[in-house]
């Protein structure tokens, strides 16, 4: 009879389960060491049993880092940290209803043109930049707006069809921002190809670039190889001609997304090259234009510098960057906010609490959904409420109240 051997497999330690996350997540030491706020020595620590399981709150910003449960760190029944650091808005259900209804049976009713849906569809992007609480806004046009955009993409022909279905990737591109930094992952990758598969069917290379600039953000949260997102704004670069502001608008918002991409990885020459690539399309442009909805312009350009230095775990330069914003350049409320949230981690990583708190507090004035939904905000003012400059403890406090978050 031949020798049994035991083919269990081999239990993973805390250890080995953290190395693997930040690996899936694409993440170098120090990147990761950054964006948990810790150094590269602290991670590697970790990763080699030098360091013990930290507590609830770090494995929390762990797991929210590297875009994964609680459960693939500690190995214990699965636990989704979206419980604890992502929002769930009221409208979530009917959106989802909405993204997953089909109506099969014919109609006689008469579809809408592609000129009103795209009116529509403006207003929407209005709601979406403008003061107030745009999700919500946002929230009560999607279910028709993704019906009457479906319908109408069925009945109509032609040329009508083709600006019925750019005006639909447009419709999805807005879904996906509505379901951003909410407990919806699997709707987030649906409507990002659902966008680009409209885009082709409307052989719009417009359309294509505005759902590859999406499409980028939802393969980078999601960990997929810089190369691939590069690959994608690239080919979709190619497609578009420069010499209208639309189009050269467009080809730099996808300089963006490949300076984006590689950031995350720590490539920092080519992520300055891209972004360069970008500055000189904003320059090229004008102080004055902003692309209508995608926003695109040089206070955009500028801000996501910001960004380039956050994800290279440069706080310092970061800092930097965002003294020297000029958010009057930046006509969308919501962008605004964002990059306040994101000069707020600057400072944070710094260690100056005080201003941190500040600008989570300006952030929130200016767009307060923006702040309710940002991941980095709620991660982070129930600690500076407990533990942050004694000055602004009650601050930190009140606006984490005003969060739903406990404090």
């Amino acid at each position: 009879m031949p020798e049994q051997h035991d083919t269990a497999p081999a239990i993973q330690t805390f250890a080995h389960r953290a190395r693997d996350a930040r690996d899936r997540a694409g993440l170098t030491r120090p990147v990761a060491g950054g964006l948990v706020g810790r150094s590269a020595e602290w991670v590697k620590g970790i990763e080699t049993g030098a360091i013990g399981m930290p507590r609830l709150p770090m494995l929390i910003r762990m797991a929210t880092i590297y875009e994964c449960d609680i459960a693939d760190l500690t190995g214990d029944e699965r636990i989704s940290a979206a419980t604890y650091t992502k929002a769930v808005h009221v409208d979530l259900p009917a959106v989802k209803q909405a993204l997953t209804s089909y109506q099969l049976a014919p109609s006689d009713a008469e579809p809408e043109s592609a000129e009103v849906l795209a009116a529509r569809v403006q207003q929407a992007w209005r709601l979406w930049h403008g003061d107030g609480d745009h999700r919500s806004r946002v929230a009560a046009l999607l279910p028709d707006l993704l019906a009457d955009t479906r319908y109408s993409v069925r009945a109509l022909e032609g040329s009508d069809r083709r600006r019925a279905l750019m005006t639909q990737a447009q419709v999805y591109h807005l879904a996906q921002l509505f379901l951003a930094f909410q407990p919806a992952s699997e709707l987030i990758m649906m409507v990002g190809d659902r966008s680009m598969a409209a885009a082709q069917d409307a052989d719009s290379p417009r359309a294509i670039a505005g759902a590859a600039w999406y499409l980028n953000h939802i393969y980078r949260d999601a960990g997929e190889a810089a190369e691939s997102r590069v690959e994608l704004a690239e080919q979709a670069a190619v497609l578009l001609r420069q010499e209208d502001p639309d189009g050269l608008a467009r080809w730099g918002l996808l300089q963006l997304a490949a300076a984006l991409s590689y950031a995350k990885v720590g490539r920092a020459g080519l992520a300055w090259r891209y972004w360069d690539r970008a500055a000189d399309a904003a320059h090229r442009l004008g102080e004055r234009y902003v692309h209508p909805w995608l926003i695109f312009g040089q206070g955009i350009v500028n801000g996501y510098a910001l960004d380039i230095h956050l994800s290279l775990v440069q706080p310092g330069k970061a800092v930097e960057a965002a003294a020297a914003l000029d958010l009057s350049a930046v006509p969308s409320a919501t962008r605004r906010s964002r990059h306040l949230v994101e000069a707020a981690r600057a400072y944070g990583m710094q260690g100056e609490g005080v201003a941190a708190v500040a600008l989570l507090g300006k952030a929130f004035r200016t767009s307060p959904e923006t702040v309710r939904y940002s991941t980095y905000a709620r991660m982070v003012l129930p600690e500076l409420a407990k533990t942050g400059p004694r000055m602004v403890r009650e601050d930190a406090r009140e606006l984490a109240l005003t969060l739903g978050l406990s404090a």
